[in-house]
């Protein structure tokens, strides 16, 4: 057997090509969910695995109705249900919290990726599947320290500050005013803590200079009457 007629077996609708798929999904779908895992979010290594397994064999399903059954059916009909059926599992996995925090963007996404390319090893393109598995690797492990480092000196910041008393928020808002930044907006909320229920607030700070954020929150940490203050 030539390699020209191994590659015909792997992208053929055979057991063995078939197999190779499968188990192709398997390899990519838990690469992309380990790494999910790794930051311990809900849907990881099992989810990735699962939904490229089942978008793989959607195009598999495709095909051998069409190859092998010789029904009059379009190939890429059932593919393009799973791309946008996808967005219901993507849209549990994104959750706004009280704080304004948007969570679960990058795994929707990475979910709705693994679906596409689970459909691409059901087509055979493993050349296109293994690369946009990598592809994806280095969005969210390289890509994620380029984000961090653009976020954490940005000229724009939200806070949410917890104090003691709401007479505080006149002593933060004039602390911040006079150590080069201004407040372009605030919103006042309610943080319950276990022992007491202590007034909070989300600042969106404007920085007259570029500031690391990580000491600007330790900043505003020291400020008296301030409980605690995170970036949101």
């Amino acid at each position: 057997m030539t390699f020209n007629d191994f590659i015909s077996l792997l992208r053929g609708v055979g057991l063995v090509g078939i197999t190779a798929r499968l188990l192709c999904a398997i390899i990519c779908g838990g690469i992309i969910g380990l790494e999910r895992e790794s930051k311990r979010r809900a849907a990881g290594f099992r989810t990735h695995t699962l939904i490229c397994i089942g978008a793989s064999l959607t195009t598999l399903i495709s095909q051998f109705m069409l190859f092998e059954l010789s029904l009059p059916t379009d190939p890429a009909r059932l593919g393009a249900q799973v791309i946008s059926g996808m967005s219901f599992i993507g849209a549990g996995a994104i959750i706004v919290t009280s704080r304004r925090q948007v969570k679960g963007l990058t795994t929707a996404a990475g979910l709705w990726t693994a679906a596409i390319i689970g459909l691409t090893i059901g087509a055979g393109y493993y050349e296109g599947a293994l690369i946009a598995t990598f592809l994806v690797l280095f969005a969210e492990l390289g890509l994620s320290k380029l984000e961090y480092y653009i976020v954490s000196n940005a000229k724009t910041m939200t806070v949410h500050i917890e104090f003691t008393d709401p007479g505080d928020l006149d002593t933060i808002v004039d602390f911040i005013s006079k150590r080069e930044m201004a407040v372009n907006d605030i919103e006042y909320t309610k943080s319950k803590s276990l022992e007491a229920s202590y007034p909070s607030v989300i600042l969106t700070l404007k920085l007259r200079k570029k500031k690391n954020h990580e000491k600007t929150l330790t900043m505003i940490s020291e400020i008296k009457g301030v409980r605690s203050v995170e970036e949101v």
